[in-house]
């Protein structure tokens, strides 16, 4: 026999039909049920990629060092064979600029299934879910033990529950850290207790938040905290793909025997199992229609589809559907929001990479003295300027440097040497070779790498000379 949700009854006038609290509404622990189905699978597939990819390249080497690490230290940040720096920034804006249309593309088609099936805090929820469900048993288990009073077992079951919790984010503030930090340094120094305080503070603070998000908050953090769980209605219409409960379908509801016929005791297909509340995260009833709560896992989808299956009936009573099929109208997938949001979002991608490509591998600095000018022995004006030169390749560089501007003449070395990765600070001076009316003039310097066509950069500057 299917188990009953236990919820909280709330008398009513009509005394048979009484107000049944979910778990959300009631304000009480969520206890989820384990279940199997296709979306389930999706969930895995896509949880299990983004901890092989959020663990996995904290780890990888490359020629040599981390991958991926970002040297607050050194102002670098190091992304497999490329090497970016401050002035690089503009390309991390527009990188955000582009997950955020795409989220927004996203939600246009088919809801918030960002927040079901990829979402950091989501998924390191089913985490601890996962690890609640080893050390405590499933929901029925789960539920007796929060009744129990306190004895040995169940010492010894939340003992292990908190342990597990605090070994995962643990692992997972380390991943996180290892990214600012060299992550195998900083694991050495963890465990011989010779790290550095200011990555073992951020340790603490990063094992402290994950174990309070994915353990305690779990839902309050999406409905609360996540901006995106207020905005994304605004982006919703009546052709977004959401998880819905097909009503026209399913009321009236109640049980039923297997091999009875629902509609000669005036039944729709919904047998009321509740189900779909005992393994919603978020502690819903996804047939009160949509709501700010709901996270689009289709997790619902997957407990009404073993339920269908197993009385006999077509799949699809909690489905991923439109306002409009819900109606018996046809779902438009092109229309012009969602049209124009992925134009834009393909053009954002091909500027980036563009940008990206065209990324010149040298900066150039110019810095003028702050001394006006001065007169040399031959009765020249000259002024004084340090050219602060980045070597962004891996490579050694030669570097040409040119002036650019007529009437005047460059003073230091023409040929930089610098190494890959080094800053070099060079003094040059410029000095007017004719006299001029003018007390202002703009002048330029360019360096170039001959053997290198992405090495160049030019910077403009200004000569300030006395009144003749």
């Amino acid at each position: 026999m299917t188990e009953r949700i236990p919820t909280q009854i709330i008398e009513t006038a009509d005394p048979t039909r009484p107000v049944r609290l979910t778990p959300a509404q009631a304000g009480g622990a969520i206890h989820t049920r384990s279940f199997a189905g296709r979306f389930r699978n999706l969930r895995l597939l896509f949880g299990g990629l983004l901890f092989a990819l959020f663990f996995g390249t904290a780890w990888m080497e490359w020629e040599g060092r981390q991958a991926v690490l970002w040297d607050l230290g050194a102002r670098q940040f190091h992304v497999f064979g490329s090497t970016f720096w401050p002035q690089d920034f503009i390309l991390l804006s527009a990188l955000l600029i582009i997950a955020a249309f795409g989220l927004f593309f996203i939600t246009v088609l088919a809801g918030r299934v960002w927040c079901g099936y990829a979402c950091p805090q989501s998924s390191w929820t089913w985490i601890f879910m996962w690890a609640e469900k080893i050390t405590e048993g499933d929901r029925h288990q789960r539920i007796k033990l929060d009744a129990a009073p306190w004895s040995a077992n169940k010492l010894l079951r939340r003992t292990a529950k908190h342990a597990l919790w605090l070994a995962i984010s643990l692992a997972t503030a380390i991943a996180l850290v290892g990214y600012f930090t060299p992550v195998r340094e900083l694991a050495a120094g963890l465990l011989t207790f010779d790290a550095e305080a200011g990555p073992v503070i951020w340790v603490a603070l990063f094992t402290a938040a994950t174990y309070l998000n994915a353990g305690w908050l779990r839902e309050q953090v999406c409905l609360h905290m996540c901006p995106y769980s207020r905005f994304q209605s605004v982006m919703f219409d009546a052709d977004t793909l959401n998880v819905a409960y097909d009503a026209a379908r399913g009321e009236s509801r109640g049980p039923r025997k297997k091999d009875s016929n629902p509609r000669a005791q005036g039944l729709g297909d919904c047998t009321d199992c509740t189900l779909c509340i005992q393994i919603c995260p978020t502690g819903i009833d996804i047939r009160d229609g949509l709501q700010l709560d709901c996270i689009s896992c289709g997790a619902c989808i997957d407990a009404c589809n073993e339920v269908m299956d197993k009385i006999g009936y077509a799949r699809g009573l909690i489905r991923y559907t439109s306002e409009h099929a819900l109606q018996g109208r046809a779902t438009r997938l092109l229309r012009p929001r969602l049209v124009g949001y992925g134009v834009a979002l393909l053009a954002m991608i091909g500027a980036f990479v563009w940008a990206l490509d065209a990324r010149s591998l040298v900066s150039l600095d110019v810095t003028r003295d702050r001394t006006l000018y001065r007169e040399n022995s031959d009765g020249q004006i000259e002024n004084m300027y340090t050219l602060k030169v980045i070597n962004k390749s891996r490579q050694v560089q030669h570097y040409d440097v040119a002036l650019i501007g007529s009437g005047f003449a460059l003073q230091g070395p023409t040929v930089l040497r610098i190494g890959p990765g080094e800053i070099a600070n060079v003094p040059y001076s410029v000095k007017q070779l004719a006299e001029s009316e003018q007390t202002t003039h703009a002048i330029g310097f360019a360096i170039t790498a001959p053997d290198d066509a992405t090495a160049q950069d030019r910077v403009s500057s200004t000569f300030i000379a006395p009144r003749r």
